[in-house]
């Protein structure tokens, strides 16, 4: 990576005053309402010193919370190099006002130890996650995805041990369904590691948490993060004419352009007019409407710019609904099959 420049680094003194935090369950931890998640526009492929400004811009903002995993970049692991570089030169003094977390349980190297959920692979990506960013505990170290050919046990068992070892102060799952959450909690609270949070993917045309997840969040004293809040993108006004030159609909990646079917459209324009009525862009709307719900501590966003991270952030300017707004966008925020991370949290 290149040279960062050397400018010394303050953060606004009023950075606690312009954010809302939110309990994670029944623990002590508190989450801002607007996480940052470095998953699509940090890493080598993007100059270091816009990902600089972007986080600069995030602590000044009261955004407490980074969220990486082993695979974020491209290429793999450059999130967390960078974000290793932006600690030493910015925000080192502020560690113990951050909450840093990363994962593992997807494809991070050749053959079978470096995917999935045996403890050999968590523990040695956790080692190398570390080493990445220059750090010597994450705060949450999740274990990114079910793995149906290892024992819960076992995986349940690794991250126990990440805490135990002093690597990671809390722990959590990802994408896990309703059913394995409940196994999981119940495994760690018998070996004295409670489940902190879970991180499934949650948006107004992707809703399948409320079919059975937020309660066992709820009854378990289990935190509640969600990513992807805005549909990979979907919800905002950049696809309301169509595909626009340079968006991830136009390149190869984690959004499928089948999924801007006339159906989808018509309910995206339905629900960016509701967002204007309310004063804010669609994206906003999208936003506010994932923190509705006192059991959602967090809602994790991206930025590849400073002036799109203050326009994510503006959503937190409205977020009470009227119960007449709710029914309105009920009737168009539907299931519209973008839950791409299905086969983990549908299984078990």
């Amino acid at each position: 990576m290149p040279a960062i420049g050397t400018s010394v680094y303050t953060p606004a003194d009023d950075r606690y005053e312009r954010m809302s935090y939110r309990r994670t369950g029944r623990s002590g931890l508190k989450l801002p309402a607007v996480s940052l998640g470095l998953w699509q526009n940090f890493g080598g492929e993007r100059p270091l010193e816009t990902q600089r400004a972007i986080v600069r811009r995030a602590f000044d903002r009261g955004v407490t919370h980074f969220d990486l995993a082993n695979n974020y970049g491209p290429p793999y692991g450059s999130a967390e190099e960078a974000f290793g570089r932006l600690l030493a030169s910015d925000l080192r003094p502020y560690r113990d006002e951050l909450v840093i977390s990363t994962k593992a349980g997807y494809d991070m190297w050749p053959g079978p130890y470096g995917i999935w959920g045996s403890r050999k692979y968590l523990l040695a990506s956790l080692d190398q996650s570390l080493s990445r960013m220059g750090l010597d505990y994450v705060d949450i170290f999740y274990s990114h995805r079910f793995d149906p050919e290892t024992p819960l046990e076992e995986t349940m068992g690794a991250l126990d041990a990440a805490v135990r070892q002093g690597k990671a102060l809390y722990v959590g799952i990802s994408s896990y369904s309703p059913a394995m959450t409940e196994k999981a909690a119940r495994i760690l609270r018998a070996m004295g590691t409670p489940l902190l949070i879970h991180q499934p993917s949650y948006s107004m045309l992707n809703r399948w948490i409320e079919d059975g997840l937020l309660e066992v969040l709820d009854q378990e004293g289990v935190g509640c993060i969600g990513f992807s809040p805005l549909a990979q993108g979907l919800l905002t006004d950049r696809y309301l004419d169509g595909i626009p030159e340079g968006s991830r609909a136009a390149r190869p990646g984690s959004f499928d352009a089948g999924w801007l079917t006339d159906e989808n459209l018509g309910k995206i324009r339905a629900l960016n007019e509701i967002a204007r009525g309310r004063g804010q862009s669609l994206a906003q709307l999208a936003l506010a409407w994932t923190l509705r719900d006192k059991r959602m501590t967090s809602t994790l966003i991206g930025a590849s710019s400073v002036a799109q991270l203050d326009d994510n952030l503006a959503a937190l300017d409205n977020v009470d609904f009227t119960p007449a707004e709710l029914a309105e966008i009920d009737r168009h925020a539907t299931e519209s099959d973008l839950n791409i991370w299905a086969r983990s949290s549908q299984a078990g």
